[in-house]
């Protein structure tokens, strides 16, 4: 049962982790690229200011003998250092979450394959759906709330969200149900938390775009995900 498991959740990662960073190259990240473009731009009178103030801390810099700068962290050049990096980081990903699916499919194995689609979407309700209702994808330059307390609103929204769906799609009786549904209301009547202001350096028609192609991309993602851990899990139950 082990190595179906993992040989279910390696295979089944790796295509949907090239599917993902795919997708990711060819539609997110010009729209992150973009967006930066407005965060690093400064408007003329905040660079003469600056180039000011360094002029006045020049001497001060100078005074301060042996004083040394850390280097700046490593960060990967865009082009195929970018594509790599995001390509190895959604791979992680992937093979956690098929881990996750193929555990779950020992309790209760699809008979078909098209029935890892059902589980594929439910993994995309639960942990990017549910979540982005609240705290939608943001692009660089976008204010957002504390980040303890948005990390704290995420976990408990997929949580609520897989207790809530488990309940709908395997609860027994009406009574659970209806606590399905409940327990799927509780981070959205709670709410997600919000910035002081809403503002973002980039246009508002490119965060729409953003947040399409994050959902999307995402929602292609689990579908694949879901359908290869259900047809390899059943091809390695079968063998």
């Amino acid at each position: 049962m082990i190595k179906r498991i993992a040989q279910t959740a390696g295979f089944a990662g790796l295509l949907a982790a090239i599917v993902l960073t795919l997708l990711q190259a060819l539609w997110v990240t010009p729209l992150i690229l973009h967006a930066e473009t407005f965060e690093t731009a400064e408007p003329v009178a905040a660079v003469a200011e600056h180039s000011h103030e360094a002029a006045v801390a020049e001497h001060d810099h100078g005074a301060a003998a042996g004083h040394s700068h850390d280097a700046e962290a490593w960060s990967p050049e865009d082009g195929w250092q970018r594509l790599l990096s995001t390509g190895l980081s959604n791979l992680v990903v992937a093979v956690g979450f098929a881990l996750m699916l193929a555990g779950l499919f020992t309790l209760r194995a699809p008979n078909k394959t098209w029935q890892g689609l059902v589980w594929g979407l439910a993994g995309f309700a639960t942990f990017v759906l549910a979540p982005s209702a609240g705290l939608p994808p943001e692009l660089p330059g976008t204010a957002a709330a504390d980040l303890l307390l948005r990390q704290y609103w995420w976990i408990g929204t997929a949580a609520s969200t897989a207790a809530g769906l488990a309940l709908l799609a395997f609860g027994s009786n009406w009574v659970l149900r209806i606590l399905g549904v409940v327990i799927l209301a509780i981070p959205h009547v709670i709410g997600a938390p919000q910035p002081d202001v809403h503002e973002s350096l980039a246009p508002e028609a490119l965060e729409h775009q953003f947040i399409i192609a994050s959902l999307v991309t995402n929602a292609l993602f689990w579908s694949a995900l879901g359908l290869a851990a259900a047809w390899l899990y059943g091809r390695s139950r079968n063998a």
